[in-house]
């Protein structure tokens, strides 16, 4: 009994214990809840990519697309932390309830932006240079291929000129004006903390003999070094236009720094997103030319003959222009995942980018893989890494002339097709290309280039680039911290080229000797490494002094190395150039060369209870590429901000959100107008010669050494001023600039007698100075319409101050270019049209027609030695006809968006700019075998004599005089 009892009472207790301990177990699990919620905006817009955080605890997760989130098994009282950039970070405690709608207020974006600078980021109030910043989502609103057409139009002073429009195409940034005469005026683009120098490729010219007859040389259609960069992976791109914000990379800024991040990935829910478009692009306008009936007519009088009998009876003939063009895809993919913890982050993005040219045969393709990724490994300790890995493949045509004058116009594929005679056919009946050797009246034509036969020739580079960085962030003691970053850019690529015999005209066959195809093989390797030590130390004293120390290390250097072999005479086409050593001769070359820059700088942050601001910058440069007595420069700058509106007499003005002057001064240098060697003495292979019945290779002397050759030196103030009115709703940036450059590189005559035919050194220099305005504004700005409105301009003025001498006042680049001291760069001196010769003018000696007759051009006696007319032609009478530098250059973009719904429309363009259309004298001037702009019935007859273009009849082996 007494064992049963004790049994029972067991049991009993147990039964009481588990009663007590149920309630308690299911009060803990009511206490964790799962939260879900959404994030917005003050307008009430779902927010994305905010992230939400349990305070104290690693748990966090991240906003999607809708602004939604969901966080799950939260313990009671848990307070969340919101944040995001561009919005105020807010702490939200949990009470009651599974919901929580948060909302975000905007930060004062004038203030509280932050904008990465040189070797740091700096809140945007705290800015005292000119930095323009350009967000992802403004760099994608439309399709671009390269950064740089991103930027178009969206930075004040910034011009970007597609140099041509074949895929992936060179693009040139100019950043205030033209700072350069024989060097580059391109920026400096920093990725990552990678430094790289845009520049293009240099085109490779074949041999001597061949050079001209190939079109293997000058090609204007070299692809980008950005082409590599795939603009969805940017986050931000910051413009450094001043001399203060710039001169942190001391010798490498004279043209301006463009610093490009990133995007990284983020603590929080993991994501996947795909990001793509496909499109398709067309010419929307062709250059009319002459038919084949009209074509016809000319000829013969051109010729005075009856090559043609019945010119009527070919009709409109075959439009050479339509076999060349087409319309072309273009297309981009992208894959990302992205996510992390509270020490982790990591992003990982792949990218496909497709695009057809306009023009057959050619193509860009990029493929390419990014990964970014940073971990905290201690307290004190954090590593990372950003690394690009890219393959591009780019099919070239030559669509750019191949020299400076209008008869290397049918060279390029454009300007052959401008060019081929109407009458003739591009295919036979089975669609193989007919060959103008066979066709009737094509033997007359055989010394014009076939723009069909682009189709033959084989010219694709493939590159393969690395752009690599780690880094080690260490917190040594509070507010003191180092990062070491190791960074490399390597670039190597492979061009393949070859040209069939069949592509060949007759008048290339005679010039090789006969020979058969011409092949290429070239290879280019490119490495630059480098290394930065980055100490910083921030204390505010006080409350009111705030102290920021920046001092850095850098050690730089650029390998570059080349090799080309070329085949010409090949027995048949069918190895192309897969076999180089089947060719009866060919020829060999290598090259290589190496830089090294080595750096120190400081940079000194000073700001007064958020009103006063002070910036002091200092770098030393030394260079390998500098002559002897001027391996080092010094490259200071100085500049300050005042926050107006935290001053007492603007705190009550309301309709000012903020107000900040600034202004600044400092020095910047361009050593990429320096090459490697050029302060040394240089000697280059000559002529072969033979000595003792004994053929050996002529080396010779072909540069003056010059010791004190240095970098270009530019000086630059500015003046600027931001505002933002009305609550944010509208933002004014304007600044005024003065920029004076010294030692520019130029490459001055010398006598025939001292050996040499030019010495390079720093002889010249030139001004820009101009203005810049910017304004932003949301029109309308409620919870379901917002309507924003941006748009900026920008006037520059350049003047040459000087050039090789004091002496030496204008210089001929070529026949319509000149360099003139107290002018613009860029002008052009010819002629001054002055009609068509009429029957019974009197016409005055010297016109520079080859047959001054009724119907022919003729130009304007406009000055004498007495700066009279003086009843004659001569040089005196080329005067400055036109400036290619614009009026001014500008930006428009206006964008609607209701709900989940936006449209957006965007220009930019120049203005005042004169362009010299060398094409178009070409292609005027009917000398006979290549078509005309112009029919018959738009030229000088005797009885048409108010034509536009001058009489065709008996024009043969004239010229048209290079004029306005």
């Amino acid at each position: 009994m007494n064992k049963i009892l004790q049994t029972l009472r067991t049991g009993f207790s147990a039964l009481l214990l588990l009663v007590a301990f149920v309630p308690a177990l299911t009060a803990s699990a009511q206490g964790q809840k799962n939260i879900r919620g959404i994030v917005t905006d003050e307008t009430g817009a779902p927010v994305a990519g905010v992230t939400v955080q349990v305070k104290g605890s690693k748990q966090a997760t991240t906003t999607d697309d809708t602004g939604s989130y969901v966080l799950e098994n939260l313990a009671p009282g848990s307070i969340l932390l919101i944040s995001s950039v561009g919005f105020e970070a807010q702490e939200v405690s949990l009470q009651s309830g599974t919901y929580a709608k948060i909302t975000l207020k905007r930060m004062n974006q004038d203030l509280s932006d932050v904008v990465v600078v040189g070797y740091g980021s700096r809140k945007k109030s705290e800015v005292t240079g000119a930095i323009t910043s350009v967000r992802a989502s403004e760099l994608l609103q439309t399709p671009v291929a390269n950064l740089a057409q991103g930027l178009q139009g969206r930075v004040p002073g910034l011009q970007v000129t597609q140099n041509n429009a074949a895929p992936g195409g060179s693009i040139s940034v100019r950043l205030r004006g033209v700072n350069s005469i024989n060097g580059s005026s391109e920026p400096l683009y920093i990725v990552d903390g990678i430094q790289i120098q845009n520049t293009t490729a240099s085109g490779v010219s074949g041999p001597a003999s061949l050079g001209n007859i190939s079109g293997v040389g000058g090609y204007s259609n070299n692809v980008s070094s950005l082409s590599f960069l795939n603009p969805n992976d940017i986050e931000s791109v910051e413009v450094l236009k001043d001399a203060s914000a710039a001169a942190i990379y001391g010798s490498q800024a004279a043209n301006g720094v463009i610093i490009i991040t990133t995007k990284k990935g983020k603590a929080g829910r993991s994501s996947v997103n795909y990001d793509g478009y496909v499109g398709i692009q067309g010419i929307t306008k062709t250059i009319p030319v002459s038919t084949a009936s009209e074509f016809a007519t000319i000829e013969n009088a051109v010729y005075n003959t009856t090559r043609f009998p019945k010119p009527d009876s070919f009709g409109v003939g075959t439009n050479w222009q339509d076999a060349i063009f087409r319309n072309a895809s273009i297309q981009s993919h992208q894959l990302s995942f992205s996510g992390g913890t509270d020490k982790t982050h990591v992003l990982v993005a792949l990218n496909y980018f497709g695009q057809e040219g306009i023009v057959l045969n050619s193509r860009f393709d990029r493929y390419s893989v990014r990964i970014n990724l940073d971990h905290m490994v201690k307290s004190w300790l954090r590593i990372g890494t950003t690394s690009t890995f890219s393959r591009s493949i780019n099919h070239r045509v030559q669509t750019g002339s191949v020299n400076n004058d209008g008869g290397g116009l049918t060279q390029s594929l454009i300007g052959a097709a401008l060019s081929a005679p109407p009458v003739l056919k591009p295919y036979n009946a089975d669609g193989s290309i007919y060959s103008w050797r066979d066709q009737p009246y094509g033997s007359f034509y055989s010394e014009l280039r076939n723009p069909i036969m682009a189709k033959l020739i084989t010219d694709v580079t493939g590159a393969n680039t690395i752009l690599s960085n780690v880094y080690l962030d260490f917190s040594l003691l509070p507010g003191l911290k180092y990062r070491a970053n190791l960074s490399a850019y390597t670039n190597n690529s492979l061009n393949d080229y070859y040209f069939p015999v069949s592509a060949f005209t007759s008048g290339e066959i005679s010039l090789a000797g006969g020979l058969g195809g011409y092949g290429m093989k070239m290879n280019t390797n490119f490495i630059r490494l480098m290394h930065e030590s980055i100490v910083t130390y921030d204390k505010t004293f006080n409350s009111d002094h705030t102290l920021r120390l920046t001092g850095v290390y850098s050690v730089l250097e650029n390998n570059n190395n080349y090799n080309y072999m070329i085949g010409y005479g090949f027995i048949n086409d069918n190895t192309t150039n897969e076999a180089l050593q089947l060719a009866k001769n060919f020829s060999i070359n290598s090259g290589r060369t190496k830089d090294n820059l080595i750096s120190y700088l400081g940079r000194i942050n000073y700001s007064f209870r958020g009103k006063y601001f002070v910036d002091l910058t200092a770098r030393v440069d030394g260079c390998s590429k500098f002559g002897e007595n001027n391996k080092y420069g010094f490259f200071p700058a100085a500049s300050a901000a005042w926050n107006m509106k935290s001053e007492d007499f603007l705190a009550d003005v309301k309709s000012i959100s903020s107000l900040k002057l600034r202004a600044s001064i400092g020095k910047t240098g361009n050593q990429a107008a320096v090459d490697p060697y050029q302060s040394l003495a240089i000697v280059s292979t000559g002529n072969d010669y033979i000595f003792n019945n004994t053929l050996n290779k002529a080396i010779l002397p072909t540069a003056v050494p010059n010791p004190d050759l240095r970098w270009e030196t530019s000086v630059q103030a500015d003046i600027g001023v931001e505002a933002s009115l009305f609550n944010n709703r509208l933002n004014i940036v304007a600044d005024i600039y003065k920029k004076k450059t010294t030692d520019l590189i130029f490459k001055k005559n010398l006598p025939l007698s001292s050996g040499y035919s030019v010495v390079a050194g720093n002889f010249a220099s030139l001004e820009n100075k101009g203005i810049e305005l910017a304004v932003d504004g949301d029109v309308i700005r409620t919870n379901d319409l917002r309507w924003n409105v941006s748009a900026n301009i920008t006037i520059n003025r350049n003047k040459l101050l000087r050039l090789a001498d004091d002496s030496t006042r204008e210089i001929a680049i070529n026949n319509y270019n000149i360099l003139r001291v107290g002018s613009p760069l860029g002008l052009f001196k010819t002629y001054v049209y002055d009609g068509l010769f009429q029957a019974g003018d009197v016409i005055i000696p010297g016109q520079p027609v080859t047959k001054p007759r009724p119907g022919a051009q003729r130009v304007k006696d406009v000055s004498g030695p007495d700066g009279k007319p003086d009843g004659k032609i001569t040089s005196d009478d080329q005067v400055v006809t036109g400036d290619a530098n614009p009026k001014f250059i500008y930006g428009f973009a206006t964008s609607v968006k209701y709900k989940n719904f936006d449209v957006s429309a965007f220009f930019s363009g120049v203005y005042g700019g004169k362009i010299f259309n060398l094409a178009r004298w070409s292609l005027e001037n009917p000398v006979g075998g290549r078509n005309v702009i112009g029919g018959p019935g738009e030229r000088w007859t005797p009885t048409n004599t108010s034509a536009e273009y001058q009489v065709a009849a008996g024009s043969q082996g004239g010229r048209l005089p290079l004029s306005d």
